[in-house]
């Protein structure tokens, strides 16, 4: 992939002004970088100095650029996730931003294939549908509660079999 190394930087600046300028601060300006239209998913993530989630928002799909797809995670997350608190300009410096860029999803024959503490996780059942991002290994460390949190989240029950599940897993470049 084509920037890596300066992707974090310039995608974490991306956000926080995109954020101020949907709260009233000055128009943003979409950077102009070699991969800016690169299409990848992305999720972003607004916590506060404490560590309290104010959102998270994203799209498992490459199916928009990576910097559109980043301004509108960012601005959904900050200001329209069901667990945001209301946000005034001068709430943007005491949050902070992580941008996670998704790998495509590789389908799995079954949890077995699931990389404990490394993959990021897709489960779906009909219309029900939930992801973890990889950094959720930290509060769900085994297979076992990451899955039954996992499918609790899609609105199944935590001992609804596994193998009548379709799963893809996915890593990401994380940067904060």
């Amino acid at each position: 992939m084509s920037g890596t190394i300066e992707r974090g930087p310039v995608l974490l600046d991306w956000a926080r002004s995109r954020l101020r300028q949907e709260l009233g601060g000055p128009a943003a300006q979409r950077p102009d970088v070699p991969w800016g239209d690169d299409k990848l998913g992305t999720f972003v993530t607004w916590r506060w100095g404490d560590d309290r989630l104010q959102g998270c928002i994203g799209n498992l799909g490459a199916d928009r650029a990576i910097l559109d797809d980043v301004a509108h995670n960012t601005v959904a997350a900050g200001l329209h996730d069901p667990r945001a608190k209301q946000l005034s300009l001068a709430d943007l410096d005491d949050l902070h931003c992580e941008v996670s860029v998704l790998s495509p999803l590789v389908p799995l024959a079954g949890e077995h294939e699931i990389r404990v503490g490394t993959d990021g996780v897709v489960i779906q059942q009909g219309w029900k549908r939930a992801t973890f991002l990889p950094i959720m290994w930290e509060q769900l460390p085994t297979l076992e509660q990451f899955m039954g949190e996992l499918k609790r989240k899609a609105g199944l029950p935590r001992s609804f079999p596994s193998d009548e599940l379709q799963i893809w897993r996915y890593t990401v470049d994380r940067y904060e």
